[in-house]
This record gives C-alpha cells, structure tokens and sequence, in this order.
C-alpha cells in the first residue's frame, strides 16, 4: 500500500483537480476529501469528470481527519489554512495552495489580505534557484499563487542576471474564471463575462508583493484581467534592460534542465490551450523594437502549473518521488 493523501477544499476547482491529479499518481492513494458546505454530498455532484469517486461523499473539515493521511493538501480561501495547519501534528507533511504562508512580511499581509499574519512556510516553485532541495528538506510548503507562478518564472532570471531592472517591470496578466474560485458570484456569470474583457483589482492585486518577495523586483505595476474562459492565465512582463546580454539566452539556460518550463522557438507565441491540463509553462521573449524594453511573454493552466499540478510536484520532492510523477508535460487539445 502506498501513501496517502487527504485534501481540504475538495470540493472547489484546485481541490477537484487535486482529486485527478491524486487518481492517477502511481505512488499516492487518495484518502479524506474534506469539505466545507458541501460536507455529504457525494463527490460526484461537484466533480461529475471523476466517476471513480462515485461512491464517496466529501468528509467534514477537520484537523483529526487530515491527520490520517501522510501528505495533506489545504486547497482553501485565503485566511482560512493557517488555524487548520496549526493543528495538525508535526509528523504530517503539508502543503497549501492559499496564500497563508506565502508572505515573509506582517506588513505585507495587513495590506494586501489583512487578518492573521502566519509564519511563512518553505516556497514550493521549484524551479527557482535553491528551491528545489528546500522542499525537498521541508515538511511544510506554501506553494505560489497562479499569477505569481507565471510572472516568476517570467522575470526571476532576468532580474538575477541582472538583466532587468527592478525598479521598472509591468505585468498585465489574463486569468479564466476558475481563478476566482467556486463559490457563486454574479460577476462571473456566462452572461456577464462572455464576450467581454475586465481588468480588476488594479494597482493594488494580492500577489504583487509574494512576486516581488520571490524576484527580487523592487518596484511592480500589476494589471490583472479577467478572461472569458475557464482556466489559464497568460501574462506580459515588461523590463527595462540594464545590460546587452541576450534575453533569450538567459531564460534558455535558467531553464535548460527544467521539464516544465519551456522556452519556445523563436516566433511561436504561448497559447493557455497549449497548456490546459498540463503542469508546464509557456515562455517566449522579444525585444521591443521601439522602446528597447525586454518583453516575456508567459502562460500556463492556473489549476494545473498555478494550483494543483505545482502542489503535487513539491509533494514528490518532499516524499522522495519522482517529479514527474502522476503529473503531465504536455497539454490538451483542441
């Protein structure tokens, strides 16, 4: 028998697609699939594409339920993982995909979130320098927000190979709706957000200062925009070049190792459907032929690279897995 996992916020989209990653990981068995509201309503109901499950109901919210499995994942609202990890003994390992331990800061988290501010947990992008064996080392792991992976990945090398300024970079990133949860609002009804595009959250988005904790960028304007689609995010990152080394060049080797990020041909622009249901990121870079400024574009699927796929990378590095494991390359199509 192989180990197992439980989840907490099963029942929302990172929480389902935990669920499918979960099913077809070779070394991990899926154990309580906890629930808020939605505690005895059978699985099915709120994750209809997984028919396995057919015979199970998501279990209540509880530190003593968790604490069976070896590995658990807390796939709730932020605010809302810190009180429950904070109950769970030590021998568990843990990971959460909130933001409740992104951030190294009190002051950063009163002015983006607000509440309690809890002691930030080793960060689960593996692919920035050093992080790799950190999680690997670790017990607890605060994996990044959906944006915050994109725009990471994006910028990171270019910032430390000093490359980028970090006193100048502009984002504007698209999401699909998926990346505002489950729970019902009127904003993002079919109606509303079919056909249309919205920038919200401007100047002032939550994961400004966890991409600037992870970059080393000192000073960014972020514009995020919803998307009429369900899931992915593609994001423009703009810098101001401090140097003539080559852009290109600088991502290719930063990445040369990594199966997940891929920096494409020259000429071949990242798609979100490219990367739907896939663990990968989608890099391209250009220099702006009239201002000069260093252009990355990226994107990835926010449940897969952004949410869930990433929260079962780091717990193979934790667990002694292979990375790879139970997770996929390439994405989906049409």
């Amino acid at each position: 028998m192989g180990m197992t996992a439980a989840v907490a916020g099963a029942s929302g989209y990172a929480g389902g697609e935990l669920l499918r990653l979960l099913l077809q990981h070779p070394d991990l068995e899926l154990g309580p699939m906890c629930a808020g509201a939605s505690a005895g309503q059978p699985v099915t109901d709120l994750h209809p594409h997984l028919p396995q499950l057919s015979d199970r109901v998501f279990a209540e919210t509880t530190a003593a339920a968790l604490a069976r499995a070896d590995i658990v994942f807390l796939a709730l609202p932020h605010g809302e993982s810190g009180a429950l990890a904070e109950q769970l003994p030590d021998h568990v390992r843990v990971i959460d995909l909130g933001a409740d331990h992104r951030l190294h800061t009190a002051a950063d988290w009163d002015r983006y979130y607000g509440g309690n501010h809890h002691s930030p947990w080793t960060y689960g992008l593996p692919e920035l320098p050093g992080q790799r064996s950190a999680i690997a080392a670790g017990s607890r792991v605060a994996t990044p927000g959906c944006y915050a992976t994109a725009i990471t990945l994006a910028l990171a090398p270019l910032i430390a190979a000093g490359l980028a300024d970090p006193q100048d970079v502009v984002v504007v990133a698209a999401s699909g709706t998926s990346g505002a949860g489950r729970s019902a609002k009127g904003h993002l009804l079919g109606s509303e957000v079919m056909g249309d595009l919205s920038a919200y959250k401007v100047g002032a988005h939550q994961h400004v200062p966890e991409i600037k904790q992870a970059t080393g960028a000192q000073s960014l304007s972020m514009t995020p925009v919803l998307a009429p689609m369900p899931r992915g995010i593609l994001a423009t990152v703009t810098v101001k070049p401090l140097t003539h080394k080559d852009p290109r060049q600088v991502l290719e080797a930063a990445y040369a190792d990594e199966p997940f990020v891929h920096v494409l041909a020259e000429g071949r622009q990242p798609h979100t459907a490219a990367t739907v249901g896939s663990n990968s990121c989608h890099l391209q870079v250009a220099v702006d032929q009239d201002s000069g400024r260093i252009i990355v574009i990226s994107a990835l699927d926010n449940l897969g690279k952004g949410a869930a796929g990433q929260a079962i990378q780091c717990a193979n590095l934790i667990l002694g897995f292979d990375e790879l494991a139970g997770l996929s390359v390439a994405g989906t199509a049409p």
